[in-house]
């Protein structure tokens, strides 16, 4: 009896331990399945991984609008390198985004894809149509201006608050950079970066300037600079081949100004060191402006505001009957007097005197250069409610010296901002943990 109760656990053991054995080879089987599905993993940023797969998405993406766009291929191991550093940017700055709660609804993507497609004269069907033929779904467009979006509100929130543009700087500028309006003269330039980290050795430092003075050799030889920048830049417009595009002739950091001030058509400058690293820039092309004039409208106008009691059909009906008054020889002015909702112009007879572009609403703006002088509108919505509009005057105004002006400090803010971004970017990039796995690039 003891040897067959032997005998039966005997049994029962093998019989367990076989099916250990199974479980283990099915465990192990589906974790080996799960990696292979995760794929390699090329990189550790923070607290986050970029896989083999998602390179090689973004590698063949870039890869497709280069051919498209007909420009010189670099090898492929400089495009996945260059690549790899952009995904490690975007993801260490989406990480900061998160943690400071910034956050892009479906609402916010749905409308900036239609002001797109309106901009191209499309609907959102026709668009979403036109990416399906450039092989691009709309979920992946939606993607990337999600991450757009994201990384520009940050940036705004942690540079762009910053920046302030004075009086005196503008004035600063117009004497001693817009002497005669050549401060304003539109430049294509071409950017290339070694970067040097904060706090390098003196070795370090040499080693870059030794590239950077190497490269200038190269392209005023002749060596294609769109190549060279896509190669051996760490900019990043370096997929771009460096293509800073067409800027106001001081719309550059200020540190390249005096340099482009001199430079002619096809001229590649000595390098240039800033805290980032050596700079090369390369005049592409050159253009000048000439004087500017604005079109601007004495305008008047009846509000109707929508409310519990009033809703839009109500507040057409009342503008309706107000605008047969005035057909039937009531007086704009005192009808506005008596039944404008916007308070401040009404006791004006509704006149917003002299507006020009971009000082109304969008919707306000469109009805109002349709009119010709003396014409009553059609009720008009906007988000302050219902509008009848006249215009009474339209006079052409030289705009130069204020249209100057507002270049000046867009110009100021532009370069406040890419000087602050560049530094910014760059300190991010040290201070932060990334590892790289090179082997599986």
């Amino acid at each position: 009896m003891v040897i067959g109760n032997l005998k039966m656990i005997g049994k029962n053991t093998i019989k367990k331990d076989i099916i250990s054995l199974l479980m283990c080879c099915l465990l192990f089987s589906n974790f080996s399945v799960h990696a292979e599905v995760l794929g390699k993993i090329v990189a550790v940023v923070e607290d986050d991984v970029i896989l083999e797969q998602e390179l090689n998405k973004e590698v063949s993406t870039i890869e497709q609008r280069m051919q498209a766009s007909n420009a010189q291929m670099p090898p492929e191991s400089v495009i996945r390198k260059q690549v790899l550093e952009k995904m490690i940017m975007d993801k260490l700055q989406r990480q900061l985004a998160e943690k400071a709660g910034i956050n892009v609804t479906e609402e916010m993507l749905n409308s900036s894809a239609a002001d797109i497609a309106q901009r191209n004269n499309m609907t959102l069907e026709q668009f979403k149509q036109e990416l399906q033929k450039q092989g691009l779904s709309y979920q992946s467009f939606q993607d990337n201006m999600r991450n757009e979006i994201v990384i520009n509100q940050l940036r705004g929130k942690e540079i762009g608050e910053r920046i302030k543009v004075t009086d005196r700087e503008i004035e600063h500028f117009i004497e001693t950079e817009d002497k005669a309006g050549e401060g304003l003269g539109q430049y294509h330039l071409g950017h290339i970066l070694v970067a040097v980290k904060e706090g390098a050795s003196s070795a370090v430092i040499q080693k870059a300037k030794n590239k950077a003075d190497e490269l200038v050799k190269e392209l005023r030889s002749g060596q294609d600079f769109t190549k060279t920048a896509m190669s051996d830049s760490d900019d990043d417009n370096a997929l771009k081949g460096g293509d800073l595009g067409w800027r106001s002739k001081s719309d550059v950091p200020t540190l390249f100004v005096d340099v482009v001030a001199k430079m002619a058509e096809g001229d590649v400058s000595d390098p240039l060191r800033s805290p980032s690293g050596f700079h090369i820039i390369k005049m592409l092309e050159m253009k000048g402006i000439g004087a500017h004039t604005i079109t601007k409208s004495k305008v008047r106008h009846i509000l109707i505001k929508t409310n519990e009691l009033i809703d839009d059909a109500e507040a057409q009906k009342r503008l309706l009957a107000l605008k047969q008054r005035m057909t039937d020889g009531d007086d704009f002015a005192v009808l506005a007097r008596a039944h404008s909702d916007d308070k401040g112009s009404a006791l004006k007879g509704g006149s917003l005197d002299w507006v020009g572009p971009d000082d109304l609403v969008k919707p306000f703006q469109e009805a109002m250069e349709k009119l010709a002088i003396n014409e009553v509108s059609e009720p008009v919505q906007t988000q302050f409610g219902w509008h009848l509009i006249q215009v009474l005057e339209r006079e052409n105004k030289d705009n130069t010296n204020e249209f100057k002006k507002n270049q000046i400090r867009d110009i100021i803010r532009k370069r406040k901002i890419e000087e602050e971004t560049e530094l910014w970017l760059r300190r991010l990039r040290d201070e932060s943990s990334v590892e790289i796995y090179q082997d599986r690039l």
